[in-house]
């Protein structure tokens, strides 16, 4: 083992303040000079935005150690020379796509990908239909879903996210989508480039048994579970099983010896 790739909601922080012990891990990490990510399906604000967050949590982590949907998706479209664009994501996510072609919002052709985040109460008949005639409008054109949640629970209950808008508009148009967040194994091919390593010689730390755990383990990588965040005891019963399990992100440096 050589490199990690860590979550970070869950993982490096919860309730707004760094895990106990997360600042001392990262440490460990720089010291012995450990390739490593932070890989987050976070959406809902660039890349900068996430870095202010956590150095108000106090973990100093800079901005190209962190991978997002929304990065992995300029990534993917540099490799595949995918200039013009059309993005149906948060206004703050759009500052992530600056180098790109954003074709104008009432455009219904001319777009060498579409893609989808979670717009929230923005999604309307007209909005999606829209992303449908951009697909249709050439066949060529790619459908880039950053990532597919269903659904998560905000103050006043249950909302949908970005799955169900992507499968409509697989549906409608017989395209596959692509897609850049966990747990693809996309998402985690990309996080691998940019390491420079391979996917048997890293390790994932996550807090989620499908997205983090499963989803890295079908790419080839090792995985750790954490006992925080969204863990739960009911995990280990799901019939999927962690390389590791860690009380918390504190625990890493003692079993990366026992690793290596």
């Amino acid at each position: 083992m050589r490199a990690v790739l860590f979550d970070l909601d869950g993982v490096i922080y919860q309730d707004g303040k760094a895990i106990a012990g997360a600042v001392d891990t990262l440490q460990w990490v720089r010291e012995h000079s450990l390739p490593h990510l932070f890989v987050t399906n976070t959406t809902s604000r660039p890349r900068h935005s996430i870095v202010e967050r956590l150095r108000d949590y106090g973990l100093d982590i800079q901005p190209d150690r962190i991978l997002t949907p929304p990065v992995a998706a300029c990534h993917w479209l540099s490799r595949h020379q995918a200039s013009h664009i059309a993005l149906f994501v948060p206004e703050a996510t759009r500052d992530d796509f600056a180098g790109f072609h954003i074709i104008d919002e009432d455009s219904e052709t001319g777009a060498d990908a579409v893609i989808l985040g979670d717009l929230g109460d923005a999604w309307d008949f007209a909005r999606l239909n829209r992303a449908f005639r951009l697909l249709q409008a050439s066949p060529e054109c790619t459908l880039l879903a950053l990532g597919m949640t269903r659904y998560w629970r905000a103050s006043d209950g249950l909302r949908l996210d970005t799955g169900p808008f992507v499968c409509a508009l697989q549906f409608a148009t017989e395209k596959s989508p692509v897609v850049l967040g966990k747990p693809a194994a996309e998402f985690f091919h990309i996080a691998l480039q940019q390491l420079g390593c391979k996917a048997s010689e890293t390790l994932m730390v996550g807090d989620d048994i499908r997205s983090d755990i499963d989803g890295a383990q079908q790419a080839g990588l090792r995985a750790a579970l954490v006992r925080t965040g969204k863990f739960r005891e009911g995990d280990l019963a799901t019939g999927l099983t962690p390389d590791m399990v860690l009380d918390s992100i504190a625990d890493l440096a003692e079993f990366w010896e026992r690793l290596t």
